[in-house]
């Protein structure tokens, strides 16, 4: 009567109440539960006239009419959820399903959810864990040359987050064996998807996809902070850093280890709560967390919350600035991508914080505008009045540079590109006819997070590495 999937859904009931199978179709699956004696009595639900006609007949056909109660129904809104102990929904996208959970009328506390998606069921399993249900358990089945999962659930208010790499790897036990098929499945996809990527030219996406797929198989794994940090050092010195910065292993994590890392432009309290979310042992930063001398620590600050809940903080600035592959180099990565760029790139100050670049093509100010506007994908930039201006050589500061501006002039460049330019700037750039680009603080120097992903997954690909969500522009636009 019914296939693999609906079978396993069957057996995953408590067998303490009343079963509503959501999306009944042909009311099988009830049929089965009732006539094996699994339950006393199912709510079978659909929301097409159809395979509601087609329920009926179902029902009638194996004489157990009164122990199944058809209801039309978009997913749960008209199911009377009094002495309902669990919940089925099989057959549908993980996203069609967390939409019919979100949108339950009733308290879903104490309900068993037996959950069967056909696609996205990281989708659904981020969604679960984020909403505050707990995953019981999830299950591997094969039907035909096609495997599926799985999932209970039950609501018990306690949410957390996934990464990408657990939202994808799922909670299948060890010993389960079509699990592990479904992980070396995924596995493949991730690298096909990496090979893609790499042939696209999409470096750090690859990596990342790459990273994920070996790691799908055997999960990821614990490495020592101190590895990490040396590693930063060799890529990116701290010796490099200005005079006047903090960068370097600024809040000790309560591990010396390490498996999951968050990495962030700020750390910020929303940061710090998602590194704790996600349970990271160790959040990386571009701007340090500790800047000026703290002479007390308050209970609402990232620090605070920091040593509080144990999280370390690596922090790399103007080091990141300033090393080869750091901040500015992967601007010109990302402006290479839209332009011919001569391969010769010289310092702008003498301790290397800012580059400069020439083109090999001349541009109008306007167009390298909208070219700017694409590789920090950002909706506007701020360009001081000299839109005729052909440009060649480019002077280049991520983060707040506008400073430079008259540095940028004496070395025959023709524009600057940073960020947080001050009002007295723009007048003298434009008294003076020089083209500045302000790009945004924000997005001048978080397109490196990518860039150190990469670098991370590639010398420690068992490592869970994560963006963090909360790493916005801390400004809202009007």
């Amino acid at each position: 009567m019914l296939d693999n999937r609906l079978k396993m859904c069957a057996d995953m009931i408590s067998g303490k109440g009343i079963v509503c199978d959501v999306g009944t179709d042909h009311a099988l699956l009830a049929a089965h539960l009732i006539t094996t004696g699994k339950c006393e009595k199912v709510i079978a639900s659909d929301i097409n006239e159809g395979p509601f006609e087609s329920a009926h007949r179902t029902v009638e056909k194996y004489g157990i009419s009164g122990k199944v109660d058809l209801v039309l129904s978009d997913g749960l809104k008209n199911i009377d959820g009094e002495s309902v102990s669990d919940i089925i929904i099989a057959g549908m996208g993980g996203e069609t399903i967390a939409k019919i959970i979100s949108e339950c009328p009733f308290d879903l506390e104490g309900i068993r959810l037996i959950l069967q998606p056909m696609t996205k069921a990281e989708v659904l399993r981020k969604w679960l864990i984020c909403n505050g249900f707990s995953v019981m358990s999830e299950s591997g089945i094969e039907e035909g040359d096609k495997l599926y999962s799985v999932i209970t659930a039950t609501f018990d208010k306690l949410s957390y987050d996934l990464t990408e790499f657990e939202s994808l790897r799922g909670f299948f036990s060890n010993d389960d064996e079509i699990g592990k098929k479904i992980r070396q499945k995924e596995a493949e996809r991730l690298l096909k998807v990496s090979k893609s990527l790499k042939k696209a030219g999409k470096e750090n996406e690859a990596v990342h996809y790459a990273a994920m797929g070996h790691r799908m198989v055997d999960g990821s794994k614990s490495i020592r902070i101190s590895d990490v940090y040396s590693y930063l050092d060799e890529k990116y010195p701290l010796s490099l850093q200005e005079s006047w910065d903090n960068s370097g292993y600024i809040v000790e994590s309560d591990s010396d280890e390490c498996s999951k890392i968050l990495l962030t432009l700020d750390i910020t309290n929303a940061s710090v709560d998602e590194s704790v979310n996600k349970c990271a042992d160790l959040i990386i930063s571009h701007h340090p967390v500790i800047f000026n001398p703290l002479k007390k620590i308050q209970a609402d600050t990232p620090v605070y919350k920091l040593v509080r809940s144990g999280v370390g903080a690596i922090c790399m600035h103007t080091n990141l600035d300033i090393a080869e592959g750091g901040t500015n180099t992967t601007i010109i990565k990302k402006m290479a991508e839209k332009l011919d760029i001569s391969p010769n790139v010289e310092p702008l100050e003498d301790s290397g914080l800012g580059c400069i670049i020439e083109l090999e093509n001349v541009v109008h100010c306007d167009h390298f505008a909208a070219i700017l506007k694409e590789v920090f994908n950002i909706d506007r930039v701020k360009v001081s009045i000299c839109s005729e201006n052909i440009l060649s050589k480019i002077a280049i500061c991520s983060g707040s540079g506008g400073s430079l501006w008259k540095l940028a002039k004496a070395k025959g460049c023709d524009a600057l590109i940073t960020g947080d330019v001050k009002h007295d700037i723009w007048i003298d750039a434009n008294n003076s006819k020089f083209t500045v680009i302000d790009c945004g603080h924000f997005h001048t120097e978080n397109i490196v997070l990518w860039e150190l992903r990469r670098v991370l997954e590639e010398k420690f690909p068992m490592l869970d590495i994560e963006i963090a969500q909360s790493t916005t522009d801390p400004c809202e636009y009007y």
